[in-house]
């Protein structure tokens, strides 16, 4: 078993390297064939690990000794467990989809291989951070998909606007990756150890120790676990874009369909969430850290569901509802409900890749325009992306039997039963996000593929090009349909994997919910304090089984707020599409500031961006030319200079000069030896 855990990252790493490394001597089949095989066979290995692992057998231990440094000792280790395992087969299975999806997606594109190589390599550093033992291992799979996804967002290299969105991605997460390896400071500091099992079976021996803010101030102590709690979340806000730190997601919408699927759907948005998960029995023990959490995760649910509303470009309606959902999930970490948030992790994994495969799939129908405004009607031309499209519509906004729906209503009444300071909040943001959700999963569909056939006219919005026109401009290449011109069907490499992340959408929750959530399937990879915060004993003393479960949700308020959501798109969009207008009118200071996303750009560039460009300037004025240059390096210049002038004074070449000076010097030290003793 042990050399099938090998297997499991390593084999899409040697297909990335095929690739990669001979992607100007191989062809586009080979290189293909060579990722897809990787990541297929990692697929498969999961599922015979998920066997064994469902059979009672669990490992924790080391593979490789990196570094032995004093005391410390640091390793490259895996721990296979239930919760492993999941994201294992998540992982795997969601880029295998894309992988086939890219063959026909990106058929067009120069960087074929290169992009085949960028994605199997992310596949790895994705599995490397899941199987991590240790928080070492942990750091290295975490910057490992930070670095990758910085080359596919910006994988379009010529495009300035793809180069902004790497660069603004990188930054951002840097900021949240500073407080994480600070979290993990903490931990080696304190604990003595990187390795997961020790740091847990001393945590409760922690919870009294604190930590001086300021060195040598008492006043200034705060709890040493809730600071590296929250230190080890403000890293998960990086990856998994909470507020305020993300800002970067929507932007990496310039990166090819493909990469948003598999990055920012099912897999390193998700890193966040998994990792707070897997430090459950730290984070049960400071409610500090878990009301922090599930205030940041109340905020991005409803917030960025507001922004999903107003949006145009089909990619970035999408990727407000992924902001919005990584919401909920945080929601139900901070509640202590870690597997209901893991549940939810998988469940919106398949329908949210869904969504973006089948977004991308509506792009290659109308020829690269991405403006929702220039569709419509799309339904009798493009049948299978319209039929998954529903599918993954109906779970989004969690209609009963759907898989969504197990998932999303476990959260909200996970947080109806919790306790923790900012529950109420978050209670009123969940349940306020179900309608906003509807709203705007359905606005989208409706445009796109219902009433009037608006593609192939002149518009008076222009038609987003950027995101998808294979690195070109728009002056380069046409975007849209020209008049007379049908939208298509895609081909089966595209159609295949949404029909095949269709399935698991309808049915993985129906499946799952009771093992995953009344069972024992986690068993002791997920801690949960039951003393402190029961919730989901709570939860498993109301549930009655699936169908029940279902059942019971037609009469309660979270169906017919979805209901309602649905309802009010389809009037707005499809009967009277003037009252749309008629209130962006009306509310024109809301409507721009859901259009300036809250101004979080124009803050973070006019004033942290501008701060630390004021700083950088100050110090290398004041600092670099002033000090440094100007009184060190050129102060030590005068000084010799002084020196070398005054020295020759003495260095005439004359004799009698030379003995004059001489005897002058005897003389005077004569005088400063004698004189005291006079």
């Amino acid at each position: 078993m042990q050399t099938l855990y090998l297997l499991v990252p390593l084999a899409p790493l040697a297909g990335a390297i095929v690739a990669g490394l001979l992607c100007r001597v191989i062809s586009r089949r080979l290189a293909h064939c060579a990722a897809i095989a990787g990541v297929g066979i990692a697929f498969v290995a999961s599922l015979f690990i998920w066997n064994d692992v469902a059979a009672g057998n669990t490992f924790n231990g080391p593979v490789y000794q990196w570094l032995s440094s004093g005391d410390y000792t640091f390793q490259v280790g895996f721990l296979i467990d239930s919760l492993t395992v999941t994201m294992m087969l998540v992982v795997t299975f969601v880029s295998l989809m894309v992988h086939i999806y890219t063959i026909g997606y990106m058929a067009d594109d120069p960087g074929y291989n290169r992009f085949f190589s960028y994605i199997s390599l992310f596949t790895f550093s994705m599995l490397m951070l899941v199987m991590s033992n240790n928080f070492m291992q942990l750091f290295f799979g975490w910057e490992a998909v930070g670095l990758v996804s910085y080359l596919l967002i910006g994988f379009w290299y010529t495009r300035p606007t793809a180069i902004f969105a790497n660069m603004k991605a990188f930054l951002v997460n840097r900021v949240g990756d500073f407080g994480f390896i600070l979290g993990i400071g903490l931990v080696l500091a304190n604990f003595g150890t990187l390795d997961y099992q020790p740091v847990f079976d001393q945590a409760r021996s922690q919870i009294g120790a604190t930590l001086n803010l300021i060195p040598g101030c008492d006043s200034s102590a705060v709890s040493l676990l809730g600071v590296t709690c929250i230190l080890l979340f403000i890293g998960a806000m990086g990856k998994s874009a909470q507020v305020p730190l993300h800002v970067w997601l929507p932007d990496s919408m310039e990166g090819p369909t493909p990469i948003s699927a598999l990055i920012h759907a099912a897999t390193m948005v998700t890193a966040g969430i998994f990792m707070v998960s897997r430090m459950s029995p730290l984070f049960e023990l400071s409610d500090a850290a878990l009301s922090f959490v599930i205030v940041i995760g109340s905020i991005t649910a409803l917030f960025m569901g507001f922004l999903g509303m107003i949006q145009n470009d089909i990619k970035r309606v999408v990727a407000y509802s992924t902001l919005s959902q990584l919401g909920y999930m945080t929601v139900a970490l901070g509640a202590s409900a870690y597997s209901v948030a893991i549940f939810h992790l998988m469940t919106h994994a398949f329908f949210k890749a869904l969504l973006f495969l089948a977004a991308g799939s509506v792009i290659i129908g109308m020829h690269h325009d991405q403006d929702i405004r220039n569709m419509g009607g799309l339904r009798k031309y493009m049948p299978i992306t319209w039929l998954t499209s529903l599918i993954g519509s109906l779970a989004l906004i969690g209609t009963p039997f759907f898989s969504g729906f197990y998932s999303k209503d476990s959260i909200i009444e996970a947080v109806r039963l919790s306790h923790v300071p900012g529950a109420g909040f978050a209670y009123f943001s969940v349940m306020t996000g179900v309608f906003v959700t509807a709203f705007y999963s359905f606005r989208m569909y409706f445009l796109v593929f219902h009433g009037e056939e608006r593609f192939g006219k002149a518009h008076g919005h222009e038609a987003r090009a950027s995101g998808d026109g294979h690195g070109k401009t728009a002056a380069e290449e046409h975007h849209g349909l020209a008049p007379g011109q049908k939208p298509h069907e895609t081909p089966w490499v595209v159609t295949l994997p949404l029909v095949l992340l269709a399935i698991p959408s309808i049915f993985i929750g129906y499946a799952t919910i009771e093992p995953m959530l009344f069972g024992d399937f986690f068993g002791k990879a997920i801690f949960v304090d039951g003393s402190a915060h029961p919730v989901m004993e709570e939860l498993a003393r109301d549930f009655h089984g699936v169908f029940a479960m279902a059942v019971h949700a037609l009469i309660s308020p979270v169906f017919w707020l979805a209901a309602a959501g649905v309802a009010v798109a389809w009037v707005f969009y499809l009967k009277r599409p003037e009252i749309p207008a008629a209130i962006g009118a009306a509310c024109g200071p809301l409507r721009s500031l859901l259009e300036n996303k809250y101004y979080f750009d124009e803050f973070n560039e006019r004033v942290l961006a501008a701060g630390a460009r004021l700083l950088g300037r100050g110090l290398w004025k004041g600092g670099d030319a002033g000090i440094i240059d100007g009184l060190i390096v050129g102060g030590s210049v005068r000084v010799v200079n002084c020196i070398a002038l005054l020295a020759r004074l003495f260095q005439s070449g004359h004799v009698y000069q030379y003995a004059f000076t001489m005897i002058f010097g005897v003389c005077a030290l004569l005088t400063i030896w004698l004189l005291p003793r006079i």
